[in-house]
C-alpha cells in the first residue's frame, strides 16, 4: 500500500516563474565569473541550490527537463565548491553547466564545513554521481570542522557515517549508533529543538532503516520524515512562503538510496519528487 503525503501549499503564481527566471539569470552571471575568481563559489552554490527549490515549487514532480538541470547545477556547484577550497593553488578543473571550467584554487573557507557537506553529499546522491559522491566521501572530516559553536557535534559522527558507507570502511554500525544517540534533543544543544526534530535528526533515522534493508520500517520512517519536514516549514508564516520547504533534500536522497538498493519506497510525495527519486532524467546530458 503506497502512502501519499502532501506538500503544503506553495505560492505558485506568474511572479514565481518570473523569479525563477531571474534568479537563473543571476546564477548564469555568478557562474560565469568563477574563472576569474572563486572567492565567491559558496554564493553561487547557495544560488544553485535556491534555483533548484524555486524550480521544484512550479514543476513538484520535476517532470520538466529544466528542473533536472537546476538540480544538477547545484549538485555541480557544491562538488566544485569543495574542489576548489580544498586545494590553495594553481586551478580545477570542473564542470557547471555545459561547460567545464578551470576555476583559481582558493584554499579553506569557513563555508565549506559539514552542513554545507551534507547538502552537496545529498544532491550528489540524488543525481547518482558516483565519482562526485567518492571524492567529497574522501575529504577529512578535519576539514569540515566549522568554527566552535556553530554545530552539535553529532553532526560530525553523521558525517562519518555516511563515509563510512559510502567508502566501506569498517565500524558503520558503531558510528551510526554514535549518530543516532549524539543527535538526540538531550545531548545536541546548539541546533534549535524544532530543526533538529523537523529536519536534522530524520534523515539519521531514515538511514538507519536503509542500512539496516527494514523493509517494514523504511515506509514509516520516510512518511514521518515528511511529515515532521511539513510540520517544520509550515510552523509560522515565514517559513509556509519559503521555497526551501519545497523538498525533502535529506529524506529525498536516503530515498534515492533506497530505490536504488531495490528497498521498496512506498510513499509518494511532492517532497520527494518523482523523478528525481526514479532517476528519470540521468544520462539526458553530460552532467
Amino acid at each position: 500500500m503506497t502512502v501519499v503525503i502532501a506538500r503544503h501549499d506553495l505560492p505558485t503564481g506568474p511572479d514565481v516563474h518570473e523569479y525563477v527566471t531571474q534568479l537563473d539569470d543571476y546564477l548564469a552571471w555568478e557562474i560565469g565569473r568563477l574563472a576569474g575568481s572563486t572567492a565567491t563559489i559558496d554564493s553561487v552554490f547557495d544560488t544553485a541550490v535556491l534555483s533548484m527549490y524555486a524550480h521544484s515549487v512550479i514543476d513538484p514532480r520535476a517532470a520538466k527537463a529544466e528542473t533536472w538541470e537546476a538540480v544538477v547545477k547545484a549538485m555541480q556547484a557544491g562538488s566544485a565548491f569543495f574542489a576548489v577550497t580544498g586545494v590553495s593553488e594553481g586551478a580545477v578543473e570542473c564542470r557547471i553547466g555545459e561547460e567545464v571550467r578551470s576555476l583559481p584554487a582558493v584554499g579553506p573557507l569557513s563555508t565549506a564545513s559539514a552542513g554545507s557537506w551534507l547538502t552537496a553529499f545529498w544532491l550528489a546522491v540524488i543525481c547518482r554521481e558516483q565519482e562526485r559522491m567518492t571524492q567529497l566521501c574522501e575529504i577529512p572530516l578535519e576539514r569540515l570542522r566549522a568554527p566552535e559553536g556553530e554545530y552539535d557535534e553529532y553532526i560530525y559522527h553523521w558525517v562519518d557515517v555516511l563515509q563510512t558507507y559510502w567508502l566501506r570502511r569498517p565500524g558503520l554500525v558503531e558510528k551510526l549508533t554514535a549518530a543516532l544517540e549524539m543527535s538526540d534533543p538531550s545531548v545536541a544543544q546548539i541546533a534549535p529543538r524544532d530543526l533538529l526534530q523537523g529536519i536534522l535528526y530524520p534523515p539519521i533515522n531514515l538511514f538507519y532503516h536503509f542500512v539496516r534493508r527494514d523493509v517494514e520500517g523504511f515506509g514509516p520512517a520516510l512518511e514521518e520524515a515528511l511529515k515532521l519536514h511539513r510540520m517544520y516549514w509550515t510552523l509560522n508564516e515565514d517559513r509556509a512562503s519559503d521555497r526551501r520547504g519545497s523538498i525533502a533534500l535529506g529524506p529525498l536522497a536516503v530515498a534515492c538510496l533506497a530505490y536504488d538498493g531495490e528497498l521498496p519506497v512506498n510513499v509518494e510525495s511532492e517532497y520527494i519528487p518523482k523523478h528525481l527519486l526514479q532517476r528519470s532524467w540521468l544520462g539526458e546530458f553530460p552532467t
